[in-house]
């Protein structure tokens, strides 16, 4: 008997008021596999409308569950509330509600659904233990993709202290306390041992804590093995295409106002479209910038691919025959590895993204230089270096630069020396914060000017600060403005002090454009060298440290030396116009030739 013949009895016995509830499910669950979704819904409609039941509730979810596959998103919230509405402590109508909610741009609504879940079932009763555990992670992620990092951390907490054998959820709570400079980051959590949140740190919040190369590897390769496609067949021809012009693919989440735009979208516009046709692979959101529709422009094709699935997308990336495929995004948020492991290009490579190893075992180049992966370090990387002749980073010379403000309209003292370090505050470590106070107490009347990117890392600093003998009125903080007017201040700082193990990388590039001296710390890893790459390139070695105490004392020398502070200012001034580092259309020349060097070698 065919699917629909089966439907025909069924929904006639419904309409009878004759079925019962188990008979409703077997059916349904036969219509939802083989995806008629819409005729589910209509059984589940009957049922409920001539079927008293005391599973009337159970039934009203399930209809909800079809509704929502079928693309019915207002029906299925309706069906949701009834189901609520008849049945009070049911908690998965709850949970499906808030993602239905969070699917619609509806955070507050979709946080109280999970709220009630979290504040109202008892989570010590084994039936209800996962679906707790379950609320609490969706609150925890999304209050952390709104930035309420303090809330985020309490509501994983609890979630850990239900279950903690979660290592998701643990190397989210461990980035979280990063964020908001809640030192030492591995800490005592019932469950939970320092080792666990070693073991799940993510590649990203890994980079924070140590400047080991292995250890990088080791954590990048853990998330690997669990995330990825291990052995999936390849979809391209190793061999090549042949293309007359060599087909190069970019793809990315963050094709938008985001720093790796923000450096890549003048090498986009200066690719020889002669010799190289250019495509983008996009999923990243529509936020209408200026800079995305540059990136847009750019390209020859453009496909956004956010509605296709991994294998879909690789299968359409492999329809294109693209010769080389650049991977802009490692292991960060909204990453998409699984259509790198499926191969859809003969040569793929990984840039900008992570800046450190990725550990996947589909991408087989990373674009360096020879300061950033010294070739005794390349064994350490699960990429193969793709060396550039003079800096790893490319950089946008049309980025524009406001107005210089004054130091009152940045709330800073016009007769201070002013160090500053603008980065994300997961950066700051308690080791170089320890640095930071002494060079501030060996300076007297100086500042330090931090990015205000959370007020939980700022009152943290703050206390930070104090129980190192420094005044917190000494630390200054920088709200985030538009990218015209965070160029412009830097004209208001005297030095950039980068932070170590995880070094500047686009905020670096941005100081040095505007001709803000950085003292680095240099380490081993790829983020602990991204700054002395980029000083490197601008001629300016005395500017690199590898001791903590040498880079304390070189701060504190140059606070004390406005000439050589002026020097440090003119040479950058020089090599903005003459020098290699912000040469974009030299380096769009020389990857070209790296590109050319690995199709000719297939």
């Amino acid at each position: 008997m065919t699917v629909q013949a089966q439907f025909g009895e069924s929904i006639t016995q419904a309409w009878r008021g004759d079925m019962d509830f188990s008979q409703l499910l077997s059916m349904a669950n036969a219509l939802d596999a083989t995806g008629h979704q819409p005729l589910s819904a209509v059984l589940y409609q009957t049922w409920l409308a001539r079927n008293p039941s005391p599973f009337a509730y159970a039934g009203y979810f399930n209809y909800a569950l079809s509704l929502a596959a079928a693309g019915d998103d207002a029906a299925a919230e309706a069906a949701y509330r009834r189901s609520i509405e008849i049945h009070p402590a049911f908690a998965q109508p709850r949970l499906n509600l808030g993602m239905l909610y969070e699917r619609q741009g509806k955070p507050e609504q979709a946080l109280a659904e999970w709220r009630w879940v979290a504040d109202n079932i008892d989570a010590g009763a084994p039936a209800n233990t996962e679906l707790v555990v379950m609320a609490l992670n969706h609150l925890g992620r999304l209050l952390e993709m709104h930035k309420r990092f303090g809330e985020a951390s309490a509501y994983l907490s609890r979630s850990l202290s239900i279950n903690p054998k979660q290592p998701d959820v643990i190397h989210h709570w461990v980035h979280l306390r990063q964020k908001q400079c809640i030192w030492p980051v591995y800490t005592e959590l019932h469950g939970v041992t320092a080792d666990e949140m070693r073991d799940a740190t993510s590649a990203l919040a890994m980079i924070s804590i140590t400047d080991d190369p292995a250890v990088q590897l080791h954590a990048a390769r853990r998330y690997a093995a669990k995330k990825v496609f291990a052995n999936a067949p390849a979809l391209c021809d190793p061999r090549g295409y042949g293309h007359k012009r060599i087909r190069v693919g970019y793809a990315s989440s963050d094709f938008s106002l985001h720093p790796v735009s923000m450096l890549m979208a003048e090498l986009f516009e200066l690719h020889n479209h002669t010799d190289f046709e250019i495509y983008g692979y996009c999923w990243s959101p529509e936020d209408g910038s200026g800079l995305r529709q540059r990136v847009i422009s750019a390209m020859d094709q453009f496909h956004r691919i956010n509605h296709l699935g991994d294998e879909d997308a690789a299968r359409l990336i492999r329809s294109h025959e693209i010769d080389v495929l650049i991977d802009l995004q490692g292991q960060t948020s909204g990453a998409r590895p699984n259509i790198l492991a499926m191969r859809p290009a003969p040569i793929q490579v990984t840039y900008l993204g992570l800046p450190a190893t990725t550990g996947l075992p589909g991408i087989d180049y990373v674009i360096a230089d020879r300061f950033l992966i010294p070739e005794e370090i390349a064994a350490s990387y699960s990429e193969m270096p793709l060396y550039m002749p003079d800096i790893y980073q490319v950089s946008d010379r049309k980025r524009g630069v406001g107005p210089k403000p004054t130091r009152a309209e940045c709330g800073l003292p016009d007769d201070a020396f002013v160090f500053c370090s603008l980065n994300n505050n997961y950066k700051y470590t308690p080791e170089v914060f320890d640095v930071w106070m002494r060079i501030l107490q060996r300076t007297p009347g100086s500042v330090l000017w931090l990015l205000s990117d959370n007020p939980w890392a700022e009152e943290n600093i703050r206390k930070e600060a104090a129980a190192r003998g420094v005044d917190g009125t000494r630390i200054l903080f920088a709200g985030r403005v538009l990218p015209e007017q965070y160029l412009a201040r830097y004209a208001c700082a005297d030095l950039f002090l980068d932070t170590f193990p995880f070094n500047a990388g686009t905020t670096a590039n941005d100081a040095l454009w505007v001709g803000l001296p950085i003292l680095t710390l240099c380490g081993r890893a790829f983020a602990a060298r991204m700054a002395g790459a980029l000083v490197t390139a601008a001629g300016l070695p005395e500017l690199i440290t590898y001791k903590l105490a040498d880079y304390e004392e070189k701060a504190v020398a140059l606070a004390g030396a406005p000439a050589e502070c002026q020097r440090l200012r003119q040479h950058l001034s020089e090599v903005k116009q003459s020098g290699v580092l912000f040469d974009t259309a030299r380096f769009a020349r020389n990857l070209e030739q790296r590109f050319q060097e690995l199709v000719a070698a297939l």
